[in-house]
């Protein structure tokens, strides 16, 4: 397999997801601003839709958008109890998924696009404090967002929660979640795929 991805964008979630699953896989860096990929193919060909993740199936398939990496990836291990089976575990994860991607993900979006308004900064920022800060309760003294164990909803608001430190809202202010965003960063597979994209030494 093959993912496609671009330093700290939500693509890391996919890599920290794979790495924990224990599936072997390769990276493949995309420019966004080029849409090249760093053999100087075309990612285009890749993924039309233009943004990662992309994942380059065993079959030559490509699947894209996180959601549905997360839960492919999820179930290609099931001993790595990334992603639980049928039953209301599963929808339990998969709800945080949901959350995750429309709720923050998108929120974050205006933040990180150079022709966004003020006014759409600032409904942005409001509507994320808002997300965060329940977020923060609903986290409570859990170690993970469904307590035990660390599933893909996890990694993939682990990275989501990293993007507030680039767009200015400081995470201190809601304890819960700058704990969450520490234990869930000292994993040695976060470590891993941080390194492997070049975000840490």
């Amino acid at each position: 397999m093959k993912l496609y991805f671009v330093p700290g964008a939500c693509s890391l979630a996919a890599n920290i997801a794979l790495r924990e699953a224990g599936v072997p896989f390769d990276l493949a860096k995309v420019d966004l601003t080029t849409r090249k990929v760093e053999d100087g193919s075309d990612f285009q060909a890749v993924n039309p839709k233009g943004y990662v993740p992309a994942l380059r199936l065993d079959s030559g398939e490509i699947l894209t958008e996180n959601a549905a990496l997360l839960q492919y990836i999820g179930d290609r291990n099931p001993a790595a109890k990334l992603l639980p089976a049928s039953g209301t575990d599963r929808y339990r994860v998969l709800e945080w998924v949901s959350f995750i991607n429309s709720e923050l993900h998108k929120g974050f979006s205006p933040l990180f696009a150079p022709h966004s308004n003020d006014g759409a900064k600032t409904y942005s920022r409001g509507n994320l404090t808002n997300r965060l800060g329940w977020l923060n309760g609903a986290l409570g003294s859990k170690k993970h967002l469904t307590g035990e164990p660390f599933t893909v909803a996890d990694a993939y608001a682990f990275v989501v929660l990293n993007w507030t430190g680039h767009v200015g809202i400081d995470i201190d202010q809601w304890p819960n979640l700058k704990r969450f965003q520490g234990t869930v960063g000292a994993r040695p597979h976060v470590l891993a795929a941080l390194k492997a994209e070049g975000l840490i030494q």
